[in-house]
């Protein structure tokens, strides 16, 4: 540990979709020795709430602003700015990013996303540290901003991308490492341009504990998992066990692993889960252009022009409506989508009241802060309706649980306050993906996006501290990593 810190670092191993099943799996077979010691010598949370939708920098923005996308303001890796007229894209394939132009694409994902879009009335676990005079790090995640202007560097290949500019500067964390980008050892090799590979995350983080800079709050990311359970499923543990390799050397470079846990606490998280798709094309992809062929809808190739209705941005399971014609009814839209029995959940915002209903149940579901009935996580709302629609169970005690839609009155609330516009929410019934223009799809493989469970728990290890989070949600994190820090100092480890 780094000798000038007078208490145990916190470091955040997050494995993009990392499940609890395949978890349990990979640890119940042996293939993940190092994961099954912090488990077996530490507290295991298999069912930690994420955030909606369930796409990693929303996930990220909630994780480390402790607040959801109506506070934090990213509202997916697809979007549309009502502002300046234009569709937000961080990457959600080729075929888009191409369209949209990769050159906006690098300038949202490495620029706007974390110097314009995350909300400054948000801060970030970063930054509050920085104002205790405590220091941070970022390995390899695309949300990370701090008080620290840091430069980003681009290969010579991307400089026509970049309008011939070569560094960027952004507001970054005192130790900050983004692949080929930023790194933290200048000579080592990046098998990809922007945000490297596991074994580049654990070698940088290896770096640190290696050289006694284990900064205050470490957050390092696997992102590699994800891609694989696209296209293989959900079960796949061959990419867990590539990774516990990694964090076993980690381990290693301490006396014991028994004393890597004096030394440090480590959290182990994922961010989404998968949902397995179905193999057949006209029975499982939701193709929305089909849908709404009546209306006139913006393509991704040329400006939105004033005679457009529509504007489609899919976030896989997810899809956000938008109604450009302030002549056009939503109500004209929901009705269309309400005849398509794999939408699940379509919902829409009137004030700040939001209003659910759904193409496989009928009914509707109305309901809004402040009310009389408290959740599980002790937030009030007023609810009235069909109950079913979000699997709500209220009792007589005006007592709200949930069931296949995890905190989903907040999570459905922050995504449609998300940031301006007329737009409806849509999602997906589990097996089937959305599409649009150029979207990418996963038949036979698996998807996210949803606010479905099967999306929404991830796993949570916490070993070297006795403390949890006050609720198993992504979005309580940043408190709990304050606690651990700032209150449950101990001086002399």
């Amino acid at each position: 540990m780094n000798p000038n810190l007078l208490f145990k670092p916190v470091i955040l191993l997050k494995i993009d979709t990392l499940m609890p099943n395949p978890l349990e799996v990979a640890v119940q077979t042996g293939h993940a020795p190092a994961l099954q010691f912090l488990m077996e010598n530490g507290s295991y949370i298999s069912n930690m709430v994420s955030s909606f939708p369930t796409m990693s920098v929303t996930i990220d923005s909630s994780l480390l602003t402790g607040t959801y996308a109506d506070k934090h303001y990213i509202p997916g890796l697809n979007w549309f700015d009502v502002t300046n007229n234009e569709i937000i894209n961080y990457g959600t394939g080729f075929r888009e990013t191409f369209k949209l132009g990769t050159d906006r694409f690098i300038y949202n994902m490495l620029h706007r996303l974390n110097n314009e879009d995350l909300s400054n009335d948000v801060t970030t676990i970063y930054e509050e540290l920085a104002e205790k005079g405590i220091p941070s790090a970022s390995i390899n995640a695309f949300v990370y901003r701090g008080h620290i202007p840091q430069p980003i560097h681009f290969p010579r290949m991307l400089s026509s991308l970049t309008h011939g500019q070569r560094e960027w500067t952004t507001e970054a964390t005192s130790i900050f490492s983004l692949g080929a980008l930023s790194k933290l050892r200048p000579w080592s090799f990046v098998p990809q341009i922007f945000a490297g590979n596991y074994k580049f995350s654990a070698r940088e983080l290896r770096h640190l504990i290696r050289k006694n800079k284990l900064p205050g709050f470490t957050l390092c990311t696997f992102q590699d998992l994800d891609l694989r359970i696209h296209f293989k499923g959900p079960m796949d543990i061959k990419g867990i066990a590539k990774i516990d390799r990694e964090i076993q050397k980690m381990l290693n470079l301490y006396p014991s692993w028994e004393e890597a846990l004096n030394r440090n606490v480590w959290l182990v998280m994922g961010d989404n889960g998968h949902a397995p798709m179905g193999n057949r094309y006209s029975e499982f992809i939701i193709d929305l252009r089909k849908i709404l062929k009546k209306f006139r809808i913006a393509r991704l190739q040329r400006p939105i022009y004033e005679r457009d209705q529509l504007v489609l941005c899919v976030n896989q399971r997810m899809a956000y409506i938008y109604v450009l014609d302030k002549n056009l009814p939503l109500s004209v839209i929901i009705e269309k989508l309400r005849h398509d029995h794999r939408i699940d959940m379509i919902a829409w915002k009137n004030g700040s009241s939001i209003y659910v209903e759904s193409g496989l149940r009928k009914g509707l579901l109305h309901y809004c802060p402040d009310g009389e009935y408290t959740d599980e996580y002790n937030q009030t709302w007023n609810i009235e309706g069909n109950q079913e629609l979000l699997d709500l169970k209220l009792t007589h005690d005006k007592k709200v649980s949930f069931g296949d839609y995890p905190d989903a009155l907040a999570r459905v609330y922050g995504a449609l306050n998300s940031h301006p516009g007329r737009f409806i929410v849509v999602n997906a019934k589990p097996g089937c993906e959305f599409k649009a223009q150029s979207t990418p799809f996963h038949l036979g493989g698996s998807a996210h996006g949803s606010l479905h469970k099967q999306e929404s728990l991830v796993p949570l290890v916490i070993a070297g501290t006795a403390v949890k989070p006050n609720y198993p949600r992504i979005v309580d994190i940043k408190d709990f990593v304050l606690q651990l820090i700032l209150q449950q100092q101990t001086p002399g480890v």
